[in-house]
């Protein structure tokens, strides 16, 4: 079972079922659908659920669509998501930055 770690502000969202989706960078997991997951508070490294992948799709920052953004938390504007994004992995993140858009349902 693959591990992905979230902020602890994130965890109600994900486990009231308002965020389906996380965006992630250096995908070093490999992480592909119909992939099991563990979900672990970044914090206290617990497990706060389970959940499975249901799809995955890789675009840039610049290139993502309103239905990409679905299931994940908004952000005010564009400036708050690059800056949002580049504490999370302490780099620069522009709209040329490729990630990966992980759909997934709690089990």
């Amino acid at each position: 079972m693959k591990i992905l770690k979230f902020s602890p502000e994130l965890v109600p969202i994900i486990l009231n079922g308002s965020k389906t989706s996380t965006w992630r960078l250096f995908d070093d997991k490999n992480l592909t659908e119909d992939d099991k997951l563990s979900l672990v508070n970044r914090e206290t490294l617990k497990e706060f659920a389970k959940a499975k992948i249901t799809s995955v799709k890789q675009t840039t920052f610049g290139k993502l669509t309103k239905e990409d953004k679905d299931g994940h938390e908004s952000f005010k504007n564009d400036k708050k998501m690059y800056e949002t994004y580049s504490h999370y992995y302490n780099c620069d993140i522009n709209k040329t930055t490729p990630l990966k858009i992980i759909r997934f349902q709690l089990m």
